[in-house]
């Protein structure tokens, strides 16, 4: 038997928009033209939106924190967790954090706006890093993972749309890598230590992630670091991170160290790299390395495969544990959510889009 589908039908599926509860699913998670994901009826991550008198911000890196000053001042609930409102402190120090705009929540903790509950849930990234859940009065579920790393966040599971961020979104984003990244880093630290300081260049939150497993595998050289890597620092062993021994470079026992070249480690944010620590032994740490954990760029100098994201296997697989009706890839903060969309669609059969277009 031959049964016509009428043509709104056939559109409206092609589109994603699946009903659920009289509500267009296509509707309850977006990411605009200005990169908010907006998700339900009261909620924006991640950047300003006038019309969602709730933000959240999932963390503080700086993609993340898109019209923040915007958002204080209209006076809109901001949304975070400790950690990133500490971080954004150090960073953008000049935020009106303190105006009673920002309301703090703890992971699994739950704020009600109307007939909807939002809650933040912990996502392994940086420090006070979170995903996003909104659930409203009819069971509708939607969520935004933030970034992550799909080893340590607890998958949202059985939502009903789900946006996920695509920083490796692209099959070639693979890291099939046979050693463990963490130990190599060790080993090349502790090596290169005999010879005298040792650079270590990264972004916030990863620098503090590699003084931890410095420190977690015995590593117990001073810490040498500028005075912003010392605050962001501070701010993490405040939140339970495990550094310890650190030193400004611009006290004078750091400056002893560093113009000595003696045996420390010295931690400085990523856009120093061609200026700071020329002569000596230089571990760049990145996510953007997919073709070897360690690999040689300078004659004293190496690339180190460390990332705070999921890969391009690791972001299908959260995908499938969370088992979504509806996926939208962030398409705005990086380059590859259309690719992402696609191959979600094709290897999950689950219905995909990127935004914004």
């Amino acid at each position: 038997m031959n049964v016509k589908i009428p043509r709104s039908l056939l559109i409206g599926l092609r589109r994603g928009q699946l009903k659920l509860g009289g509500n267009c699913l296509s509707e309850k998670a977006v990411v605009t033209q200005r990169g908010a994901v907006l998700l339900g009826d009261s909620v924006a991550c991640d950047a300003f939106d006038a019309d969602r008198p709730l933000r959240v911000v999932t963390h503080a890196h700086a993609d993340h924190l898109v019209g923040l000053r915007r958002s204080l001042r209209s006076g809109k609930r901001v949304l975070m967790t400790a950690a990133t409102r500490d971080l954004i402190g150090v960073v953008n120090g000049s935020l009106p954090l303190d105006d009673g705009s920002v309301e703090l929540l703890d992971y699994g903790e739950t704020v009600e706006y109307g007939d909807e509950r939002v809650t933040l849930v912990k996502a392994d990234h940086i420090l006070g890093a979170a995903q996003v859940l909104v659930e409203d009065s009819e069971g509708s579920r939607v969520a935004y993972t933030g970034d992550f790393r799909v080893d340590g966040t607890e998958p949202l599971v059985d939502c009903d749309a789900l946006v996920v961020e695509a920083t490796y979104g692209s099959p070639s984003f693979k890291r099939a890598f046979k050693v463990d990244v963490r130990e190599l880093l060790v080993s090349m630290v502790e090596k290169r230590l005999s010879a005298g300081t040792v650079y270590v260049f990264g972004y916030y939150g990863k620098l503090q992630e590699v003084m931890q497993i410095l420190r977690r595998a015995d590593v117990c050289v001073p810490f040498v670091m500028p005075e912003r890597v010392f605050n962001v620092s501070q701010v993490c062993e405040a939140h339970g991170m495990q550094l310890g021994g650190l030193t400004l470079s611009t006290e004078k026992e750091g400056r002893e160290l560093l113009d000595g070249d003696l045996p420390c480690v010295a931690f400085y944010h990523m856009n120093t790299r061609k200026k700071v620590g020329l002569d000596s032994s230089r571990i760049c740490v990145s996510g953007w390395e997919f073709r070897s954990p360690c690999r040689q760029i300078g004659e004293r100098e190496h690339l180190v495969a460390l990332s705070d994201h999921s890969d391009f296997c690791g972001l299908l697989e959260y995908v499938k544990r969370c088992n979504p009706k509806r996926v939208v890839t962030d398409n705005y903060r990086v380059s590859h959510g259309a690719t992402l969309a696609r191959e979600i669609s094709r290897r999950l059969g689950i219905p995909a889009v990127a935004m914004p277009r």
